[in-house]
């Protein structure tokens, strides 16, 4: 493979994430591979962009996990979505210009940092990619509500079981685990920046599951479904909101 082609296959993730949500001929694929970007590591804890700051890039998750937060007056972190492999972290910033949250690195990872308005450029030169780039921003958007609606509405046991099953399904697709055993992106303190609950709740209300027999654990971050059904009806479990093909399994 030419240094070129090494290059070009950098973007892959994007592609295959993008070709999720629209058929993409192979002229879309190459347009995608083409982009002009530069790759870097991220260390664990540190920020890929922070609020407030003037977006010049968009970023692509090549390998490891980020999450998108909010820091409140009091100093406390709401999490507001976890994204992994493939994912255009903050595509949303490519016409906002300007971050209205902060991201974040959750482990050590590299990314591919793309001009915005290469962004922009690509979504109105091929149509079909913009759309993938639209309906992408758009099942954002579905995630956030189902979080806002965890967060508000839900007991603690019902929110971390929600967001096992969520984790099952979306690393299933990312091919970072399936849908009956994965290793859990979080720890039980970022759990709880993302349910609302401190990390001793959350704990607990793992240890409650596993009693119950909905997960199995062999390590702290090893989550082993036994029963789909039963953790689904547990955490009010509905895949409706992540817009996955017919193909993958959803509960209802």
């Amino acid at each position: 493979m030419t240094d070129s082609e090494k290059s070009n296959a950098v973007l892959e993730p994007m592609v295959r994430k993008l070709g999720y949500w629209q058929k993409l001929d192979a002229a879309d694929r190459e347009a995608i591979l083409a982009l002009p970007h530069s790759v870097k590591r991220v260390e664990q804890h540190h920020y890929i962009i922070r609020e407030r700051d003037k977006a010049s890039h968009s970023c692509v998750l090549l390998s490891g996990f980020a999450v998108r937060h909010k820091i409140v007056g009091g100093g406390y972190r709401q999490i507001c979505a976890i994204h992994m492999k493939g994912e255009i972290v903050d595509l949303q910033n490519s016409v906002l210009g300007t971050a209205d949250h902060s991201v974040q690195m959750l482990t050590t990872g590299q990314i591919a940092m793309i001009p915005r308005d290469e962004i922009v450029r690509l979504a109105f030169e091929r149509p079909a990619v913009g759309r993938a780039m639209w309906f992408d921003t758009l099942v954002d958007g579905s995630i956030f509500r189902e979080w806002i609606a965890n967060v508000g509405r839900r007991d603690a046991r019902t929110r971390v079981a929600h967001l096992l099953c969520e984790f099952a399904l979306r690393l299933k697709v990312a091919e970072l685990g399936d849908e009956v055993g994965y290793q859990l992106p979080m720890t039980q303190e970022q759990l709880g920046d993302a349910t609302g609950l401190t990390s001793v709740h959350i704990n607990r209300t793992i240890k409650q599951l596993e009693a119950e027999g909905l997960i199995e654990r062999v390590s702290p971050r090893s989550i082993t479904i036994g029963d789909w059904k039963k953790l689904a009806d547990a955490g009010d479990f509905d895949s409706h909101y992540l817009h996955l093909d017919d193909g993958e399994m959803a509960l209802h």
